[in-house]
């Protein structure tokens, strides 16, 4: 390629030509993913992408870019390619060894934080002491995105954050250590609530304000259509959770409360097929009230909360 053929690549031919290309694939927020791989190679902000839309693309920034936008064709994930994700307002290092932070998992999120900030017995009204003394529980915390967001915007708060899988914890170690949030955030391995057992304060009865999990939800008879780039690429442990679906949740239902304390909350990401089916699960509870399904960011039935009474 001539030197002049190379410098007719600019930023803006760049980002057209794969937002064609991932639209072709029927990759999702094609433009978004065009901007995060173009913003990786040469090492930009996205935004700062539009403030120089002629800049030419260096020969290696080229190779680099072709090698990057095959792998995404082939439905690798973005996120996995330049190592991170977004996710409320943070940035998360990923890749094989956890899923990728999704929007539909900030319902858990917001849910949390505007039930601290309507109870303030649950901790103080200045921004600085948000959430002191509550104790927080993130089950099946993955690349720790719960965990960090709440134990940031809660600054008073100490978090609990558990995974059976040690890789996982690696991650989410990293992205803790990424906030400088390590002093507030314990992490744990273990099977799902067995982990928080063994924690000196979250092992006591009644002592969690709010107890969140994103598990596995993917039912069997749903695996087979599920997307490529989430089948091939995302770990399938973190994925799958038996014939309905429902296993962990089932699990997280029936004994997650007992670490709860009274006017707190647990809160479980689930799919929306078997959102019923979690409910009147939780409805049955003893120990549980004002259960609902919130909807995420997308009008799905996605996050199942309960009350413990």
């Amino acid at each position: 390629m001539s030197q002049a053929a190379q410098q007719s690549w600019t930023t803006r031919k760049l980002l057209a030509w794969m937002t064609r290309a991932f639209e072709g694939k029927d990759l999702d927020a094609p433009r978004r993913q065009a901007e995060m791989l173009l913003a990786h190679v040469i090492g930009s902000e996205r935004l700062k992408l539009y403030m120089d839309p002629e800049r030419p693309a260096a020969p290696l920034e080229l190779d680099t870019l072709r090698g990057l936008v095959k792998r995404a064709l082939n439905n690798e994930p973005i996120q996995y390619l330049v190592g991170e994700e977004h996710f409320f307002g943070m940035t998360f290092k990923v890749d094989k060894r956890v899923l990728i932070p999704r929007p539909s998992t900030q319902t858990i999120v917001e849910t949390v934080l505007q039930h601290s900030r309507k109870n303030p017995d649950a901790g103080s009204v200045r921004d600085s002491d948000a959430g002191e003394g509550i104790l927080i529980a993130d089950v099946c915390t993955g690349s720790g995105c719960i965990a960090a967001a709440l134990a940031k915007h809660l600054p008073g708060a100490r978090v609990v954050a558990t995974d059976i899988s040690r890789d996982a914890l690696d991650v989410a170690t990293e992205n803790v250590a990424l906030h400088n949030l390590t002093e507030r955030v314990d992490l744990i391995r273990g099977d799902l609530l067995e982990a928080l057992r063994t924690h000196p304060v979250a092992g006591r009865d009644g002592s969690v304000r709010y107890l969140c999990s994103n598990p596995p939800y993917i039912p069997d008879h749903e695996w087979d259509a599920v997307e490529p780039n989430v089948k091939d690429h995302e770990p399938e442990h973190a994925l799958r959770a038996g014939p309905d679906g429902l296993d962990f949740v089932k699990r997280l239902i029936a004994d997650a409360p007992a670490f709860i304390e009274s006017g707190g909350l647990l809160l479980i990401e689930l799919a929306e097929s078997h959102a019923g089916d979690a409910l009147a699960m939780a409805q049955l509870h003893a120990h549980l009230d004002h259960e609902r399904v919130l909807k995420d960011s997308d009008g799905f039935d996605r996050v199942l909360v309960a009350e413990r009474h």
